[in-house]
């Protein structure tokens, strides 16, 4: 419950013609300084200024992401109500707003132009790496059984990609987030979300060894064709498994072992696979219990399988907290 102090101190933040212009557009998506910067028509000492307050006072929340800083209305039920609130009282047929509006609309449109020349980087070997596996509905179907269809509270994607696991499971859940290292796929991973109009899921820059998050905040955990990618499995599985809450689970999708050899070289593949016996040892090292058999997807030249874990109720934390991280929002 808010405090008395703390709606005054809302409402003082939100008090000026600017900032309510950055809490309506913040509202509809995140957005970067510099982008709020050029919608707004203001000087970026300015914005930033307005940004820090607004921040201070939580109405907005700060997410840092290489040498871009992105910020939006924080979603969480705790620290959302207030800035939620004074959005709804906006008046949206305000001419200055609309003019807003639409040049939200013209930076939505050059983040799409450059998700699409992204694609075109990699188009010409994009049917060679779908390939490598079974038909992507097969294994969405597979992967969506697997996961079963109680709701999810926090969904974490860890090498999130284009955001296509954010995309499946988000009427499933009730919050969830996406973790990837580059900069190319995140701007993908958001053009698709902010396309398909998803509201309750959205992208953060992230290390898979080091994850931006709290001990215990996650309900469903999920390495989608990505640990191959990892010179230290096992620290990966373990990193995921620090930041799910007592019953959460851990659902690894990747390649069983095999001898293709140029997956290394030209598609950058560190691992060729993972035995049932590889990956049941990772589980235990990272003390969470092993949920069924592994299932399997036979397809061509590889196959695939989906494993699954589970953290006790009585496990302790496996790690100290982190200074920086944060909880999911």
């Amino acid at each position: 419950m808010h405090s008395l102090d703390t709606l005054l101190g809302s409402l003082r933040a939100a008090g000026e013609h600017t900032r309510l212009r950055i809490l309506a557009l913040c509202a509809r998506g995140e957005l970067s300084v510099s982008e709020l910067t050029q919608i707004l028509a203001q000087s970026q000492p300015r914005v930033s200024r307005h940004l820090k307050l607004m921040v201070e006072a939580g109405l907005l929340e700060r997410l840092p992401e290489g040498a871009q800083v992105y910020f939006r209305v924080p979603d969480r039920e705790d620290t959302s109500k207030i800035a939620h609130a004074l959005v709804a009282l906006v008046p949206e047929s305000d001419p200055g707003l609309n003019r807003d509006f639409s040049r939200l609309q013209q930076v939505r449109d050059k983040r799409t132009r450059r998700a699409q020349k992204y694609f075109q980087k990699v188009a010409k070997n994009w049917d060679q790496i779908r390939a490598m596996h079974v038909p992507q509905q097969q294994l969405e179907e597979a992967l969506l059984e697997v996961i079963g269809y109680e709701p999810i509270s926090e969904l974490l994607d860890i090498g999130t990609g284009t955001g296509r696991m954010l995309e499946i499971l988000a009427d499933r859940a009730t919050r969830g987030i996406g973790i990837d290292l580059s900069s190319d796929m995140l701007a993908v991973a958001r053009s698709n979300i902010e396309r398909n109009g998803l509201t309750n899921v959205h992208v953060r820059q992230g290390d898979m060894y080091q994850l931006p998050l709290d001990d215990a905040s996650v309900d469903l955990a999920i390495l989608h064709l990505v640990l191959h990618y990892s010179d230290d499995p096992a620290k990966v599985i373990q990193e995921a498994c620090r930041v799910l809450r007592p019953d959460g689970r851990l659902i690894v999708v990747d390649f069983a072992v095999h001898t293709e050899e140029y997956f290394r070289s030209e598609f950058r593949h560190h691992r060729l696979g993972f035995t049932d016996e590889e990956i049941r040892q990772c589980f235990n090292a990272a003390r969470v219990s092993v949920l069924k058999e592994s299932r399997q997807l036979i397809g061509d030249p590889l196959t695939i399988k989906i494993w699954q874990a589970q953290k006790s109720k009585n496990l302790v934390s496996i790690s100290q907290p982190r200074k920086s991280a944060k909880q999911m929002s």
